[in-house]
């Protein structure tokens, strides 16, 4: 059931299942997430409070302050002409997703498998608007602020986050004020937003106005404690919750989707079932995919597509001939380090991050 918000723009998005959340929360089926590039009319939504009511590029300033020897203030038109103007194709994926099959379960948006997608994002460098500002030594990490608030808590931010100094002046670190070539919507952070290629979707803050250089890790609103954090050492259901053992996300874990066939698929017998999907990694590249047709318990390699953008997820296809009956498809991922997705069950934290359960999906051959 679509969320009450009157968004022209989120009504539009009529695949998305909406979250019971108070926050607009969304996300697609995987099926949906078929095409290279993702369609915005299809693109999860992930909120963590209210939704500025000004979104358009005009009188938008984005302020650049704290560790830097010149603070700045631009305009939007400052920043499509003063500077170099780049693209990257990257996936964006939030933390949470597949948070609903963690077992046992945890508190949080109850996401499946849908809060991800690939888009072409087109803006700055961040590196570039830093490099302007002069970095001074004793920065260490970057604070990004918006003016969305907590629901709960209106007099405080919904989020604000940072990302390490090297990683903000990596080359692929932008701020952003398109996707896929058209102007960034409000439900996307519109008109300015942090994209971090390889980092959770909580570090690529949205409706950006201020980039603040600290020289200490940021403390801002949902990074502290265990706020897309992950426990050091394994922790299980009840343990005792410290923070000092948690440390920030920043790379996210191999994964992949079966787009084709869709769920609860039915297939003619006596053709190959053609399985396809998407492989991805946070700072790792893609090694190799396999598919499964009966669970898990045997598996046959799939094709992978030639490699592209290095933050953009990976073509992957098998064709399989099987006998009629009952099917349940799954995907396995391994990145280069020959870490793998977990078939049974990934490992459990108190927030439910980072769940890179191998997907699966039923259908039947007739």
């Amino acid at each position: 059931m679509p969320h009450p918000s009157t968004d022209t723009a989120q009504a539009a998005k009529t695949r998305l299942r909406w979250l019971d959340d108070d926050a607009v929360n969304g996300e697609p089926p995987a099926d949906a997430l078929d095409p290279m590039l993702t369609p915005q009319d299809v693109f999860f939504v992930r909120n963590n409070g209210d939704m500025p009511a000004q979104a358009g590029e005009e009188g938008w300033r984005l302020d650049v302050t704290g560790e830097v020897e010149r603070p700045m203030s631009l305009s939007m038109a400052d920043l499509m002409q003063s500077f170099p103007v780049v693209s990257i194709t990257a996936v964006l994926e939030c933390a949470g997703n597949g948070r609903a099959f963690l077992s046992p379960p945890v508190s949080g948006a109850q996401w499946r498998d849908g809060a991800v997608g690939c888009a072409r994002w087109t803006g700055v460098r961040m590196r570039d608007l830093l490099e302007r500002a002069g970095v001074k030594p004793s920065a260490v990490y970057t604070g990004h602020h918006s003016p969305d608030r907590s629901l709960a808590h209106p007099d405080r931010p919904a989020m604000s986050r940072g990302i390490p100094i090297c990683k903000a002046l990596a080359a692929e670190t932008l701020v952003a004020f398109a996707m896929n070539d058209e102007p960034l919507p409000r439900l996307h952070g519109g008109p300015l937003r942090v994209v971090v290629p390889g980092y959770p979707g909580s570090a690529w803050q949205k409706w950006l106005q201020r980039i603040d250089l600290r020289d200490c890790e940021h403390d801002g609103e949902k990074m502290t404690g265990t706020d897309y954090r992950l426990p050091v050492k394994p922790v299980s259901p009840g343990d005792p919750l410290d923070g000092a053992v948690f440390a920030v996300i920043t790379n996210m874990p191999v994964k992949s989707l079966i787009t084709r066939p869709a769920a609860d698929f039915l297939h003619r017998a006596g053709s190959a079932l053609e399985v396809a999907g998407w492989a991805w990694s946070g700072a790792r590249a893609v090694a190799a995919v396999r598919v499964s047709a009966d669970g898990g318990v045997t598996w046959t390699q799939a094709k992978l597509a030639e490699v592209g953008e290095f933050f953009a997820w990976r073509r992957f296809s098998a064709g399989l001939m099987l006998p009629p009956g009952p099917v349940v498809l799954m995907a396995q991922a391994t990145d280069v380090e020959g870490n793998a997705q977990p078939v049974v069950e990934a490992p459990w934290n108190p927030r439910g991050y980072c769940n890179n359960l191998v997907h699966s999906i039923s259908g039947r051959v007739i």
